[in-house]
Order: structure tokens, then C-alpha cells, then sequence
């Protein structure tokens, strides 16, 4: 049972991360740890399939280089793999004359960012696109895309094997000690031994890096992000993919509308503050998870800031009209009696003691252990270049 490498985690990083090294260097024994039966069972199978453009995201940053980066590899690895998706594009639309000018900030960071194509769209223009809309101004992105990632995940697994790869499913990790020249990692299923860990554990990202830096200084917020889906008879309402402009102050994106691979239409999500990492459901609760988020002090700084607008995202989550009333800025014609109850999923919002949500990757490492600390969306379209910058960490140490 000893190891080249053990990977904690097999959501799309993680297995991303794994296939790279691989890649690199074939001859490597490598185990991927899995606490579920199967890959992409939380943030990467719940999230809305979309392959995002990198049209929002600060220019040189983590998320910038490696979503632009990333979209051209996840592109070519479809090709190659004969993985089903489609560049439908979308439309970024300014609802209100007073948001045209954050629109127009949007637009400049995706030209910043290499975006070509990128279409400025007057307010008799947004129905060329996306006839059943309303607002003042958008921005056509022709980049976007949708996608299946759990199948995109079983497909990374699938060539892990094929280099020879292991993984552990019902595994679940108890601690990591890192020795002067190997790592016990210590689980469910016995103690593995390995030269070098990775771990990319999304919503326990926190905890498993506080095995081997006790004093990380950042956590993990869990916020459930809720969806509708429309009928049959509405789904004519919207062609592609329609979203707002958001407020560049919450690292979320706002409820939007999302043409999905298997031909559904999702509206949403919200984003109100979950009391257990994995909660689905608007009970879920697990007295751990809600203190450890409770008595953090960056999350006294959140809820200070932020409290106005997250009893709003609270208030649409209980009062559906109210979800209702926010798509319909977008799209009027959108009835309640148009939605069914859709699934949900949880973002892994990092926090800092001061209370800054951080908006970019994180990675924290030492001699013999790497961490992904922070990665969220665009994380699934990203995860090829993310897998590519921690493996060549990974192969470094070695």
C-alpha cells in the first residue's frame, strides 16, 4: 500500500489533477481517495454543465489564466474524446440603464482577457438572440458553452486507469502525517502510504488542510444554490443561456437561465448560507459544519456587510414569487406555474478572518503535501489547466 502519489478527492480537480500527473509521468503508482461510491458526487455533478468563457473574471488572475486556458483544453479534450457538448453562447443582459455601466466593465475585462467576438447588443438587438427578452443593453458571449462534467469526470477516470491509476471509493480520509521522506494518510479503509499528497476536497478543503497547517487562516462557507426548472411548455422562453449583470460586490453570479445538455432549462440559483456542507435540502443541518461557520470571525464580517442581501436570497428561497419576480426581469413572460422544483448544489466559498470571500484559486503546499484550499466555478471548465499548474507542483517535489 505505499505510493508515488495519494489525491484526495474525485471531483473533476482532483481527477483532473490525477490524469496530468499521469501524463507527465506514466511510471508514477498513484491512488485517488474517495469518500462516495462514484466520481463528481458533490460540486461537480450538482453545478449547471456550463463551459464559461472567463468573461468575468479579473484579468491575471488565477481564475482568469487558467478559465481561458482551461476552456481551450476542456474543448480539445472533448473533441478527442468524443465528449458531447455545444457552444450555444450566451447573453449578459443590463436589466436597467443603471446597470449598463457595470456591463460595460464586463465587457472590458473579457477583452482583456483575450475574449474575441465579444458583441455589445442595443436594447432592439437582445431579441435577435434571445426573442422572449427584456432589459436595456447586453452582451452576446459567443465562447459559452454547456456540458455533462460528471461525464467529463468518468472519462478522466477512465485514462487514469489506463496509465495505471488506482482509486479507493468509500474511502474517507482521517488524517495526514508527513514524515521526513513519506506521508501516512490515514482512512476509512487503513493507512496509505505515499511520497507526496494532493488533495482537492472542495466543501472539506479547509479541514483536510488544517491536517497539516493547523493554522490556515481561512474557511469554508457552504451556500446552497437552489433551482427551478421549466415545463415543457415554457422551454421555448429561452434559447441558449441568459444571465444578469452581477453585483460585483457577491461572488455569485445572481439567478440566471440555463439551456442544459440533456435539453432541461435550469432558472437559478440563489445563494443562501447552508448550515451543513453537503445540504441539499432547506433541513439539512449538522450541528459541526453550522459552528464552525457561525463562531468564524470573517463570517461576523460577512453577515455585517452582507445581511440585507442575504435575507433576500433567504426570502426567495421560502417565497418562490419572489424567485419568480427576479426572472422575470430578465424574461417577463416567465409564470410560477412555468416552474417545477429543480435540483440544488453547494458552492465551497472560502473565507479569511477579515471576512473576505475569495474570489480567486488558493493553493497551499509544503515539501510533501499540496492543497487545493480554493476552487470555485469556473473550477469544472478550468480543471484540465488547474490540474496541469498543481501536478506540475506535485511532479516538482518529487
Amino acid at each position: 500500500m505505499k505510493y508515488d502519489v495519494v489525491v484526495v478527492g474525485a471531483g473533476i480537480v482532483g481527477l483532473a489533477t490525477s490524469l496530468k500527473i499521469l501524463e507527465k509521468n506514466p511510471s508514477l503508482k498513484l491512488l485517488i481517495l474517495e469518500k462516495e461510491n462514484s466520481v463528481a458526487q458533490h460540486q461537480t455533478g450538482n453545478n449547471s454543465g456550463v463551459i464559461h468563457s472567463g468573461i468575468y473574471y479579473k484579468p491575471g488572475s488565477l481564475k482568469a489564466q487558467n478559465c481561458v486556458r482551461g476552456y481551450k483544453m476542456m474543448i480539445d479534450f472533448c473533441n478527442k474524446n468524443e465528449i458531447r457538448y455545444d457552444i450555444c453562447g450566451k447573453v449578459i443582459v443590463a436589466s436597467s440603464e443603471s446597470e449598463i455601466s457595470a456591463m460595460e466593465n464586463i465587457m472590458k475585462r473579457g477583452i482583456e482577457n483575450g475574449l474575441n467576438g465579444l458583441k455589445r447588443l442595443r436594447k432592439e438587438e437582445l431579441k435577435n438572440y434571445e426573442p422572449h427578452i427584456a432589459g436595456a443593453a447586453g452582451i452576446f458571449v459567443p465562447q459559452t458553452g454547456i456540458i455533462d462534467y460528471t461525464k467529463v469526470s468518468e472519462k478522466y477516470l477512465e485514462l487514469i486507469k489506463k496509465f495505471g491509476g488506482a482509486i479507493e471509493f468509500g474511502c474517507e480520509l482521517k488524517n495526514i502525517r508527513v514524515g521526513t521522506d513519506q506521508c501516512e494518510v490515514i482512512t476509512s479503509k487503513g493507512t496509505f502510504v505515499s511520497k507526496l499528497v494532493a488533495t482537492c476536497t472542495g466543501l472539506f478543503s479547509d479541514r483536510v488542510a488544517k491536517m497539516t497547517h493547523p493554522h490556515l487562516q481561512l474557511r469554508i462557507i457552504p451556500f446552497r444554490g437552489e433551482y427551478f426548472k421549466l415545463k415543457d411548455q415554457a422551454k421555448h422562453l429561452v434559447k441558449t443561456l441568459i444571465y444578469p449583470v452581477p453585483d460585483p460586490n457577491f461572488p455569485f453570479l445572481g439567478v440566471h437561465f440555463t439551456k442544459m445538455i440533456d435539453g432541461e432549462v435550469e432558472c437559478g440559483p440563489n445563494a443562501v448560507l447552508s448550515f451543513k456542507r453537503e445540504g441539499y435540502t432547506k433541513t439539512s443541518f449538522n450541528l459541526r459544519d453550522a459552528l464552525e461557520t457561525m463562531i468564524w470571525p470573517g463570517f461576523h464580517k460577512v453577515i455585517k456587510k452582507n445581511w440585507r442581501m442575504g435575507m433576500g436570497e433567504y426570502y426567495r428561497s421560502l417565497v418562490k414569487n419572489s424567485f419568480v419576480k427576479a426572472l422575470q426581469k430578465m424574461v417577463p413572460e416567465i409564470e410560477g406555474k412555468d416552474l417545477v422544483d429543480g435540483g440544488a448544489g453547494v458552492r465551497a466559498q472560502a473565507c479569511d478572518k477579515r471576512g473576505g470571500l475569495l474570489d480567486d484559486f488558493y493553493i497551499v503546499e509544503d515539501t510533501r503535501v499540496v492543497h487545493v484550499c480554493n476552487a470555485p466555478s469556473p473550477a469544472a471548465t478550468a480543471s484540465l489547466s488547474i490540474g496541469d499548474y498543481v501536478s506540475d507542483k506535485v511532479i516538482e517535489k518529487l
